[in-house]
């Protein structure tokens, strides 16, 4: 059998201008030749989905698929746009902003689906069968393990701090993290942990004391550790670290041990879209022990459904997750007071506080 990554032809790649901001677009072909499009906006990188697409049209032959990689605003603002002038948008859309997901749901720019697993998933991953936590991806400590060379890296809040505190030549200037004003999901790593840790501010403190370095991306944090400019990075995504740890030696990744926030990437199917019943087969793939294992074992994404958890490492590749205090985000409502204009700039105004040390 041949690789399924063979199996798609892709006829074009190309960036437009479109909703203001470029777009990288791809066009797969069916395997069968002419078939009917399905339509995709999605923040997934280009490396990441083409494994997805190609299991999916292994499986569906006669479907070609037109994959938009688009920010996570940008996907948002597209589908409004379109929907509000009457025309077809995209057929899925699948999102690491899961406060923009829940609000196209809540909005009603988003249909809902029943798929054949949506009976079992998880509570807090479905919202009103509407928007679905389709990955489970983890906060992490990334560290150079250089760096800790006969030591042990920190692996809970208060062992970080403990290590500032215990080594201040060591972590002066050489502790990052999401520069939390750009990046939308250090934004929200942050949110959750002020609800899960109200001493949150002195770790801030700290690493404000420290020096702390702020990127806007899990590249940057990455490459900076992996070289060894930084000896740790705070809350980074897991899916990205595990992936840099598996192919550069030195970068290590921990789960923080006291709790480990966990944010998903959400599915939804938009009410205008063009081809729903595409959408909704392209999300019930997803959704199936096929779909989940694909994310977790290839795309090292991580997996929602607790069948294919039991089967294979619910970590995607990172560790095993047993005993671990986790803390999903809800696909819920409650997720749309992160976009509060007035909630995110106090969070933002006492963050710029904590790490100016004022």
């Amino acid at each position: 059998m041949q690789p399924l990554s063979r199996l798609v032809p892709v006829l074009a790649a190309l960036s437009l201008w479109a909703g203001g901001a470029w777009a990288q677009v791809t066009q797969f072909a069916a395997p069968a030749g002419q078939g009917r499009e399905l339509s995709i906006y999605s923040s997934l990188d280009n490396d990441l989905a083409a494994p997805l697409i190609a299991a999916f049209q292994h499986q569906r032959p006669d479907i070609a698929i037109r994959y938009e990689n688009l920010l996570t605003t940008q996907l948002h603002d597209r589908i409004m746009a379109e929907t509000d002038a009457g025309g077809p948008t995209a057929d899925f859309a699948f999102s690491s902003a899961m406060d923009l997901q829940v609000k196209l749901a809540n909005d009603g720019y988003a249909q809902g689906v029943v798929t054949p697993d949506t009976a079992t998933w998880p509570a807090w991953a479905n919202w009103r069968d509407t928007a679905y936590a389709l990955t489970f991806e983890p906060a992490v400590f990334a560290y150079h393990k250089p760096s800790f060379a006969g030591s042990e890296p920190p692996a809970t809040r208060a062992d970080l701090m403990r290590w500032m505190a215990e080594n201040p030549a060591r972590a002066k200037g050489r502790i990052g993290t999401y520069d939390v004003t750009r990046s939308g999901v250090g934004y929200l790593f942050l949110a959750r942990d002020q609800e899960l840790y109200p001493q949150i501010w002195t770790v801030v403190e700290a690493m404000g004391r420290a020096g702390v370095q702020q990127f806007p991306t899990s590249g940057e944090l990455l490459e900076r550790i992996a070289d060894g400019r930084l000896a740790l990075g705070y809350n980074l995504l897991g899916s990205y670290a595990a992936e840099w740890a598996r192919q550069h030696p030195d970068v290590g990744l921990i789960l923080p041990r006291d709790f480990t926030v966990v944010v998903s990437r959400v599915g939804v199917v938009p009410s205008a879209a063009r081809s729903p019943d595409l959408g909704r087969d392209f999300l019930a793939y997803m959704m199936s022990p096929e779909g989940q294992s694909l994310l977790s074992e290839t795309l090292r994404l991580s997996a929602v459904s607790l069948e294919v958890a039991g089967q294979t490492s619910p970590a995607g590749g990172m560790q095993d997750l047993a005993g671990l205090r986790l803390k999903p985000v809800p696909v819920s409502p409650g997720l749309l007071a992160y976009l509060d204009q007035a909630t995110r700039a106090k969070l933002l105004a006492r963050w710029n506080r904590a790490i100016s040390g004022q």
